[in-house]
């Protein structure tokens, strides 16, 4: 069912945005996790048309959003190709335009601190963490580079600590958590490298 304004009221939708190139186990665990550690209703896979930073056009979206959709197979995992539809290519964009379809929902942007260490590189990174909280998963090695981030600094004040990260869905924004949870060390560059996906 493509959710609406109505069918969304309320509910704490995680959104976890990626070139899904290709999707793995790794996507599916730290889903999962989130699910539990933020306390969402649901999640969203935004499988994006492409990563403004990555100098590589990623495998055609048909392609990705087909292999997401087999390889997360869970009743509150909605697989989705939204950004295509709404023409956006920046998070910030994305965010603003979801947020105006879906007025009633109460999303949380989910992101790996691989990302939390290079978040102020992202365009209008401040405007994000303003309009949503932010659940970030901390990957193998990546702990200490997303803590000592600039935006993990600047937003030290927002962080919940502990504990808390269950409310951070409900959490007005300016609001982050980080949660150490044990990773699945897999990448899509691995997956590509060994020749599993096209490249």
């Amino acid at each position: 069912m493509h959710p609406t304004a109505q069918t969304t009221r309320g509910r704490r939708i995680g959104l976890l945005g990626g070139s899904f190139d290709p999707a793995h186990q790794g996507h599916v665990h730290i889903t999962l996790e989130a699910l539990k550690r933020f306390d969402l209703d649901e999640v969203w896979w935004l499988v994006s048309p492409g990563n403004p930073l990555k100098k590589r056009g990623p495998a055609p979206m048909d392609v990705r959003t087909a292999r997401a959709k087999d390889v997360m197979r869970h009743p509150r995992v909605h697989v989705s190709n939204i950004e295509a539809e709404l023409n956006t290519r920046y998070t910030a964009e994305t965010l603003r335009a979801l947020c105006h379809k879906f007025p009633f929902a109460r999303f949380t942007w989910l992101m790996g601190a691989d990302n939390l260490a290079q978040f102020h590189l992202w365009k209008d990174w401040d405007e994000i963490i303003e309009t949503v909280p932010i659940g970030v998963l901390a990957r193998p090695g990546e702990r200490i580079d997303g803590r000592t981030a600039p935006a993990a600094q600047i937003y030290r004040h927002a962080l919940l600590k502990g504990r808390q990260s269950r409310i951070l869905s409900n959490a007005n924004a300016p609001a982050w958590a980080f949660v150490n949870v044990p990773m699945r060390d897999i990448s899509s560059t691995e997956l590509r490298a060994r020749g599993d996906w096209p490249s």
